[in-house]
Order: structure tokens, then C-alpha cells, then sequence
């Protein structure tokens, strides 16, 4: 289903999938800045909408990547020259709910669209720059710390054991010759955020405490490891793999783990909170069944390129709690 035409077809055009999350929003607005024609996969067709409504200029398509025939349609339809797959929930709790669905979105998903890339490639002769988003979840719990390219792949959870799935099929499209890379992301975070991930569920309770709209918030385990980032940062990172001349694999990360207890701390300090336990309420019932309890980013490849984020720990806390603030004040 192709919902609005965007500008005129280009020498580059490029196919971003779960255009309407977080990463495809700043990813599509850098596509357009770049002069690209561009197109995003929404997976419905209310999503669809408010992407046309954001960007007048991108050509919306409705498609699922449990659907092989819609994946075909609109790639064959695009016929992109870069393809960015972005799409499915990135839900790692929701992953444990739904195993099956996951294995097949973010396991076979991609593979569905590597193939109608690959197709399309051989009709056309054309090479394709396909980008896959991985998944620090791939790791599991790490055997070495921090994580480089060569780390071993030990997934504990449904959704890092198909985003690894992907990430290999994605090697092997490259071994088939298909300019095909991995980008190894790490948590990264924005104000585009849900309130259901852990960092924006902490700025935004941050916000309604300090304001007096709540008094307390509650969570799982405070006491695991995440290498926190930036989101436009990260997107940054995407786009300087696309552009590389062959295809591979990179971490994307600051290379320094925060815990949830210090992303709390910091949060509501920020707030002018010093207190805050007397506000964290936590839930064993938030535990997940299998948690990584350290995942921190080597990116020294990925820096070798030139990318380095520019916003650190604290002032992507800031970013955030700042956000809500605004936004609770907005609404006032």
C-alpha cells in the first residue's frame, strides 16, 4: 500500500523499515537533508499517515515483515539504492511474551528483505546498500568486556537470539556479494523514546515528581550495566556505515556502561531530588526472566571511521528529564 508519493526519483533512493520509531524518524529527516528520495515502511496504515504528516516529502508504504509477498512489493516497487532495516518491536521484555513472533519479524524479517534486495539487484545490476540494525542483546551475557565485533554471539533472550539470527544472514548475503553490513547498536536513547523503555520511564517519572503529579516510580532490577548513548548520535553512526565503500560489521556504543541505579541518581538529581530512594519503588516482578547484567561497547572500529558521539552520560540524562519538563509545562 503506498500511501503518499514523495519527491521525484533520484539516483539515490533509500527504503528505511520501521520508519515510524525513534531511529527511523531522525533517520528519515538526515535521508531527506541528504537530497535522497525517500521511502519509509510503516507497519500500518495510521502509521503511515503520520509519517506523511511529519514529512510532506517521503513516500510512506504499508508493509509487515512477516509478509514476504508486501516486503517484495515494496522493495520492488521502491527499488532502492539503500535499504535500512529498522522495523519490528524492539521490546525486549515483549520478546519473552512472544517468542515465535519475534523469531520470525526480527529473525526472518530481514532475511525476507535482504532477499527482495538481492533480487532486485540481479534484475538491475545495480548494488544495493542494505544496513541491518542488530542488537547488543546478541551478546548475551558477554563472555569479554566491553563487546567488539569478534565477541562471541551468546544470546539470552528471544530477542537477541534473532537478532543474531539476522545478523548472520546478513553475513552471508555479504559473502554472496550484497554491500550488506551490521550495525551492533547499543542502548541509545531520546525524547522520542516510550514512556515503556527503562530511560524514558525514568526521565519522564522524574519530571511528574519533581512537578508533584506523582510521587514515586517504580522498576526492575536497578543493578544491571547498559553502555548508554544518544539516539541522533547513533543515527549518525548508521549513516557513516552506509557510506563505507565495502560492507562489514561494527559496534555502535560510547564505550562506557552506566547502571539503571546511576541513570536514577542521575535523573533526579537533575530534578534537584538528592532523596531518591524514597521515591524508587522496586518490583521483583519486573525482573526479567534473563537479564545481561553488563553490556558495554568497544567502538573503536567504528571511531577508526571518524564517528565519536557528542553527547556524553550526563547530558543525554539531561536531554531527557529536560524533554518531559517541557513538555508536562506544555500541557499545563
Amino acid at each position: 500500500m503506498l500511501v503518499a508519493m514523495g519527491a521525484s526519483e533520484g539516483s539515490n533512493s533509500v527504503l528505511v523499515t520501521g520508519a515510524n520509531g525513534q531511529d527511523g524518524h531522525y533517520l528519515i529527516d538526515r535521508f531527506v537533508t541528504r537530497g535522497f528520495d525517500v521511502h519509509g515502511m510503516c507497519h500500518s496504515g495510521d502509521g503511515a499517515t503520520r509519517l506523511v504528516a511529519e514529512f510532506p516529502d517521503v513516500s510512506a508504504h504499508v508493509a509487515d515483515l512477516a509478509d514476504t509477498a508486501s516486503i517484495t512489493d515494496v522493495v520492488s516497487a521502491v527499488r532502492p539504492t539503500h535499504v535500512v532495516n529498522l522495523a519490528g518491536n524492539t521490546s525486549v521484555e515483549r520478546s519473552w511474551l512472544f517468542p515465535t513472533e519475534t523469531a520470525d519479524v526480527l529473525g526472518v524479517g530481514p532475511v525476507r528483505l535482504l532477499e527482495a534486495a538481492w533480487q532486485l539487484q540481479q534484475e538491475t545490476g545495480v548494488p544495493i546498500r542494505f544496513l541491518q540494525a542488530s542488537s547488543a542483546e546478541v551478546f548475551g551475557d558477554a563472555v569479554s568486556s566491553p563487546q567488539c565485533e569478534s565477541t562471541p554471539r551468546m544470546p539470552v533472550t528471544p530477542y537477541g537470539a534473532a537478532k543474531s539470527f539476522a545478523q548472520e544472514m546478513v553475513a552471508v548475503y555479504r559473502a554472496r556479494g550484497m554491500l550488506a553490513s551490521s550495525a551492533i547498536l547499543y542502548n541509545h536513547e531520546s525524547p522520542r523514546r516510550p514512556v515503556s523503555f527503562v530511560a524514558r520511564k525514568i526521565a519522564h517519572q522524574a519530571a511528574l515528581i519533581a512537578t508533584g503529579r506523582a510521587d514515586s516510580l517504580t522498576l526492575g532490577n536497578i543493578d544491571v550495566f547498559r553502555d548508554w548513548g544518544y539516539a541522533p548520535d547513533y543515527v549518525e553512526a548508521l549513516l557513516t556505515i552506509i557510506d563505507q565503500p565495502d560492507a562489514s560489521e561494527y559496534i555502535v556504543a560510547t564505550g562506557v556502561a552506566h547502571s539503571v541505579r546511576q541513570f536514577v541518581q542521575a535523573a533526579f538529581s537533575y530534578v534537584g531530588i538528592d532523596d531518591w530512594e524514597a521515591h524508587v519503588v522496586i518490583d521483583p516482578a519486573l525482573y526479567r526472566p534473563a537479564d545481561p547484567k553488563s553490556l558495554v561497547g568497544d567502538p573503536s572500529k567504528l571511531r577508526s571511521l571518524g564517528w565519536k558521539p557528542s553527547v556524553d552520560f550526563e547530558q543525554l540524562v539531561h536531554i531527557m528529564v529536560e524533554a518531559d519538563l517541557a513538555m508536562l509545562e506544555d500541557s499545563v
